[in-house]
């Protein structure tokens, strides 16, 4: 199974975003992941679409935008108009999660859902078939630099047992607290992407921090 590292853009300096960005497009990095946070799903505001297009236009690596917000079906022509390659919502806010899944498929974007790390990886089973990514978070969701929540591995191992019988190119993501420490082991559990903010962005050298958790074993 390949290893792939998506940075959180949110825990970069937005004072020199540009060079941000520059640094992600030279580095191995094989995404950039954004968090949409709207103050009301979760207790925390990030920023919107003047951002999204900003970040887009500099960024040569896919973007994976991920909602943290109500209503996320709003919004799904605009996300994708301000780049989003993939967008993931939470299943958590989602009456119709089967709808939306397909109203992202129809705008040509790959299609996500989110967990919050009460929410039984299970209540995916009937929905595995028609997605792209999963998004387990491994912190509750709202703030950067938070600790690891250890029942993450037992919940991504879950998962892969359920996407082999179903959806065997299911995407697991993990989100929250990754790190050096953990990061081989979330990916023995059966994690395709590890999404690192603070670990990556507050390191002496983003890159190499990126590179080393990319290949670690």
């Amino acid at each position: 199974m390949k290893h792939f590292v998506a940075p959180s853009i949110l825990a970069a300096d937005f004072g020199k975003l540009r060079e941000e960005i520059i640094m992600l497009n030279e580095s191995e990095a094989d995404a950039i992941h954004c968090d949409i946070m709207d103050g009301v799903f979760v207790p925390n505001i990030s920023f919107g679409f003047p951002v999204m297009h900003y970040i887009n236009k500099y960024a040569e690596k896919p973007l994976a935008v991920h909602l943290m917000i109500v209503d996320p079906e709003k919004y799904i022509s605009r996300f994708r108009d301000a780049g989003a390659e993939t967008l993931i919502v939470h299943l958590e806010v989602c009456n119709h999660l089967n709808r939306v899944v397909e109203e992202i498929r129809s705008t040509g974007m790959k299609a996500g859902v989110a967990l919050n790390p009460h929410t039984p990886v299970n209540l995916l089973e009937d929905i595995l078939s028609f997605i792209d990514m999963v998004l387990i978070m491994s912190v509750n969701p709202g703030y950067g630099g938070q600790s690891f929540i250890e029942h993450t591995y037992e919940r991504v191992q879950k998962l892969r047992m359920l996407s082999e019988r179903i959806n065997p190119d299911l995407v697991i993501a993990v989100d929250g607290g990754v790190d050096m420490t953990n990061a081989a082991l979330l990916y023995n559990s059966g994690v395709n992407t590890l999404v690192s903010g603070t670990t990556i962005f507050k390191a002496d050298d983003p890159k190499n921090m990126i590179r080393m958790l990319k290949n670690t074993l």
